[in-house]
């Protein structure tokens, strides 16, 4: 099976059709299925086109072959948001489904998504309400907006997310997602953000084990795991650089959760089509063209 953005795409749309029912109603029947739908918004997402009106312009030339009909901008955007929660639905059918789901070892980290930069914005986005001023530790400045936490495999599949409030603390996020999921007997690493008596402790009661790196006021335990803590950095970097998170360009609460969960869902559809091809490399490379 070649790894190229076609093959990804057919896979998906043969996933996609079996997994969700077709429309039913009075009146014409749509002339783009749901899947259909579904596919795009992924593509749009390996091709590193957040606007929706350059992406619809540019896939009439790179996917025209496989999308006889491909509609115009306003309603692309508008069945896209409306299409959140199946794509969720997708993504936990690829995630159940893939080896990487077994394994013992799962890593969790959180990551901002700013969601404007100056205060009107704040003020009277759509988004005024929902997102909150937060922290950035790793480019040291305040952000409005979400933080997205996110559990994954080693090899990056990504088993459970939740956006969060910026202000929101992450361990209580982390703690949400992962009593949602079958942690027991898995070992947790973390980052120091994570460190805390109360979380650890959650942990261990859920079966699993937390590992983290040392702080400087407490005894060594297991170290700095430079080594290992870079697995997660280069899962988030792969959703910040090729993905474009932090450049989602939504305005509103439905159209952030269908950008955030399709980014999510092409990095899944990625991993799965190159273990499908034999291969357990995350690299988006051969879909990114």
């Amino acid at each position: 099976m070649p790894a190229c953005l076609d093959t990804l795409l057919i896979g998906l749309y043969v996933l996609a059709d079996d997994f969700f029912a077709p429309r039913r109603g009075p009146g014409r029947p749509p002339q783009i299925t749901d899947a259909e739908l579904l596919c795009l918004a992924v593509a749009q997402m390996l091709l590193d086109c957040p606007g929706d009106r350059r992406f619809l312009a540019i896939a009439r030339y790179r996917l025209g072959h496989l999308f006889p009909y491909l509609p115009k901008q306003p309603a692309y955007n508008k069945r896209v948001r409306a299409l959140a929660p199946q794509i969720v639905r997708l993504l936990n059918l690829i995630v159940f489904e893939s080896p990487s789901f077994c394994d013992e070892l799962w890593l969790v980290d959180g990551t901002p998504v700013p969601c404007g930069q100056s205060r009107e914005t704040a003020r009277r986005s759509e988004l005024a309400g929902y997102a909150a001023y937060g922290w950035s530790r790793s480019h040291s400045r305040h952000y409005w907006g979400f933080r997205l936490v996110l559990v994954c495999a080693p090899d990056g599949m990504p088993v459970g997310f939740e956006l969060a409030p910026a202000n929101v603390s992450e361990r209580k996020v982390a703690a949400e997602i992962l009593e949602r999921l079958p942690v027991a007997a898995r070992t947790i690493l973390a980052d120091k953000g994570f460190a805390g008596r109360d979380f650890e402790a959650m942990v261990e009661q859920m079966g699993a084990r937390l590992i983290r790196p040392d702080r400087k006021d407490e005894p060594r335990r297991h170290g700095q795991l430079g080594a290992a803590r870079q697995w997660i950095e280069s899962i988030i970097d792969t959703l910040k650089g090729q993905l474009s998170l932090e450049r989602h360009g939504a305005r509103t609460m439905p159209g952030l959760m269908a950008r955030i969960a399709a980014r999510i869902l092409a990095l899944a559809a990625a991993i799965r089509h190159n273990q499908l091809a034999g291969s357990w490399d995350r690299s988006l490379i051969a879909y990114d063209h």
